[in-house]
């Protein structure tokens, strides 16, 4: 018998029982579909973590204040008060790995505009960060290194200040007062959205580092260094130049600790993949558990069929049938259920994560190999699980079969 013939022969056979058929299918369905799902939520959760720490910056790299300890206390990160603007220059000129590098100093203040306010971060800086961290400018333009060497009362603001101070209206050329001082609005920064860590990027106030340090904290020192290395390979090559560098002009002696820290976020972003594609494999080894269940109730279902149509099986052998006909009808009819199962768990997935992104707000990413993969594994369950009622049905003697009642 050619394939067709089978083929033909198994969908009929199916087709006699048809509640039966279906409910066989549903474990197949369930776990095709969950494995769809669930992969695309981790693989959801992985991009989007990527993405927020490419958010951060290009090839980027933080060097931030550390920690020292005082008469028995352990003080945390930033407690330190060592990086100074020396060393951004001093950073740029001799690590060769380094494209550029800008001073961040930070302060914490209510901004008024109006009769509205608003607390906030503000970040005193140089207009290179805008480049470091790849801000995008809705409106304006980032201060000048002129308003940084003459300390301007100039303010770039993020777009959840813009929401809050301004709402629908451009803030660009308007006057806004931290700590009773007034600031002259020159640039509206795109929305950046959150950040790795889980903050919100955008509320924040960028001011010339300048002014900051001589009008509102009174600090000489930095809180950190943003670093953009030459490229992304170059990371680990910057990170060690600039520890080294540092150590050299911090007069660190060694086999002392370090009163700053090196953050690359390379580390981070293979972290967070390690992580995330430990998460997505978990979730697809859960949801795989149930094409196997859905596997065992195939060969339960073949089983039952084997011994219901016994006697149909000697009359198909006693008029010329072979076994390997009878093996390829039973195995045929446990792969249609199992791929019939299979294209009903996709469009059942495809759904269910449409669903899990509309109501629950979750980024879900399906990826074809997913799809193929789901696939090619109920095919698998199928064959695995059907052969042993196949091989049972091919053994039958014909004349024992003709003989069942």
């Amino acid at each position: 018998m050619n394939f067709f013939s089978i083929l033909r022969i198994a969908m009929r056979a199916l087709a006699r029982n048809k509640m039966r058929s279906a409910l066989t299918m549903l474990g197949i369905i369930i776990g095709v579909a969950a494995v769809i799902a669930m992969v695309g939520v981790g693989q959801g959760a992985q991009k989007q973590v990527q993405d927020q720490i490419a958010a951060m910056g290009s090839n980027f790299l933080v060097v931030q204040s550390g920690t020292f300890s005082r008469g028995g206390m352990h003080l945390g990160w930033g407690a330190t008060k060592t990086l100074v603007m020396g060393d951004v220059d001093a950073i740029v000129r001799e690590c060769r790995a380094v494209k550029d590098a800008a001073p961040v100093a930070l302060a914490s203040s209510q901004v008024v505009y109006g009769n509205d306010n608003w607390y906030t971060q503000i970040s005193g800086t140089e207009p290179q960060l805008f480049g470091i961290r790849m801000w995008i400018f809705a409106s304006g333009e980032p201060f000048s290194k002129a308003d940084v060497d003459s300390a301007a009362n100039v303010v770039v603001v993020g777009d959840t200040v813009r929401k809050n101070l301004f709402g629908a209206v451009d803030p660009v050329g308007l006057t806004i007062r931290i700590k009773n001082l007034p600031f002259r609005v020159v640039g509206a920064l795109e929305r950046k959205g959150q950040g790795a860590m889980g903050n919100d990027q955008d509320d924040i106030l960028m001011v010339p580092i300048t002014t900051l340090q001589k009008k509102i904290t009174g600090e000489t020192w930095l809180r950190f260094i943003m670093v953009s290395a030459v490229s992304k390979e170059a990371t680990f090559t910057a990170q060690q130049q600039i520890e080294s560098l540092l150590r050299d002009r911090h007069r660190i002696r060694s086999g002392t600790d370090d009163d700053f820290v090196v953050r690359n976020l390379a580390d981070m972003a293979a972290a967070a993949d390690q992580t995330q594609g430990t998460l997505t494999l978990l979730l697809a080894s859960t949801a795989g558990v149930a094409l196997i269940v859905g596997g065992i109730g195939i060969m339960n279902i073949m089983l039952v069929s084997v011994t219901e149509r016994t006697r149909e099986i000697g009359i198909r052998m006693a008029i010329g049938a072979t076994d390997t006909d009878v093996q390829r009808q039973f195995l045929t009819e446990a792969v249609v259920l199992s791929c019939m199962g299979g294209l009903i768990g996709i469009l059942g997935g495809v759904g269910v994560s449409v669903a899990i992104t509309n109501m629950a707000g979750w980024a879900v990413l399906i990826s074809p190999w997913s799809i193929v993969t789901a696939v090619l594994f109920s095919m698998a369950v199928g064959i695995f699980f059907g052969y042993y009622p196949a091989q049972k049905a091919a053994r039958l003697d014909p004349i024992e079969a003709l003989r069942y009642e």
